[in-house]
């Protein structure tokens, strides 16, 4: 049995013979990621690169516990991730993914403290001009995509979870803010002890991480420092 609550002081995150096969209907064939064999290690910032259809987001979704590996084994620590305790591990995530939803009250949060420290974040996310918060309501999610986006990682925030996980996030915001997003935003997680993993085409950017996850048609191509 997993260990109950989530485990913030875990050290190691490791895949061992991963494989996840789907059918993609535009190619009327097969996709299958892996065998993957990876280690993550708490408090990095890990980015995963590779072309379009390399395997990414599924990969992504792997680890998040969204997709279950059709062979081999997802390990937290010395613990295996099967059917009986794949919730405790999903909880150690927080995934924004492009497809996310934005809810106008911040479910699951309840804390005195609340709307204080969502007031902070909006700030620090450059909102506060255009979302206020009451009693953990948002006054508005009427926003342009790439400021919807900052509304999540809002809530991501609050949830303050071990391990977050960002799919394109910056795809959708201004040059300004793509830069606080990598220099700032994602160096403040690891600082806090978080782990952050991190799918992107900004090369530019790549220097901000400790790691680079390469993919290419469902395989490893490379793991190595970042620039």
């Amino acid at each position: 049995m997993a260990p109950d609550p989530v485990n913030p002081a875990w050290k190691e995150l490791k895949l061992f013979g991963v494989t996840h096969t789907y059918y993609r209907e535009l190619e009327e064939s097969n996709f299958t990621l892996g065998p993957i064999d990876l280690t993550f290690n708490a408090g990095e910032i890990v980015f995963i690169v590779g072309g379009n259809g390399s395997g990414k987001s599924t990969l992504a979704k792997i680890l998040a516990g969204l997709y279950f590996p059709q062979s081999g084994t997802l390990f937290l620590d010395d613990i295996p991730i099967t059917d009986s305790n794949r919730e405790w591990y999903r909880q150690h995530f927080t995934a924004i993914f492009s497809d996310f939803f934005l809810f106008e009250r911040l479910v699951g949060l309840a804390s005195d403290a609340l709307d204080p420290q969502a007031e902070k974040y909006l700030h620090q996310l450059q909102l506060d001009h255009k979302v206020q918060v009451a009693n953990g309501q948002l006054s508005t999610t009427a926003l342009s995509q790439g400021q919807r986006k900052r509304l999540a990682l809002l809530t991501a925030y609050l949830e303050d979870r071990p391990i977050y996980l960002f799919d394109e996030w910056a795809s959708d915001q201004d040059p300004q803010f793509k830069a606080i997003f990598y220099t700032q935003l994602l160096p403040e997680l690891r600082n806090r002890g978080k782990t952050v993993l991190v799918i992107s085409h900004d090369d530019r950017y790549f220097d901000c991480g400790d790691r680079l996850i390469e993919l290419e048609d469902g395989q490893l191509k490379g793991d190595r420092k970042s620039p």
